[in-house]
């Protein structure tokens, strides 16, 4: 994320804009150290988010109901 105590902000800027899907305002709106939460540490498994939260709800919701195995 740095080299020689300055920031990467194009690196930063892919990651956040092309990687996590955040719009400019948002991607402003972080701090480094939330972006780098966001994209998580590296060598371990990035946060989940967006799609993979999308998917996890649409697995497992709430609602027994809502369920497409029909609520088991």
């Amino acid at each position: 994320m740095s080299s020689g105590g300055r920031l990467d902000w194009a690196a930063l800027m892919r990651a956040g804009l092309c990687g996590l899907g955040l719009r400019p305002v948002e991607f402003w709106a972080l701090s480094p150290v939330e972006l780098q939460l966001m994209l998580g540490t590296p060598g371990r498994e990035a946060p989940l988010l967006g799609a993979g939260l999308a998917a996890l709800m649409a697995a497992y919701p709430d609602d027994k109901e809502a369920r497409q195995d029909g609520g088991a």
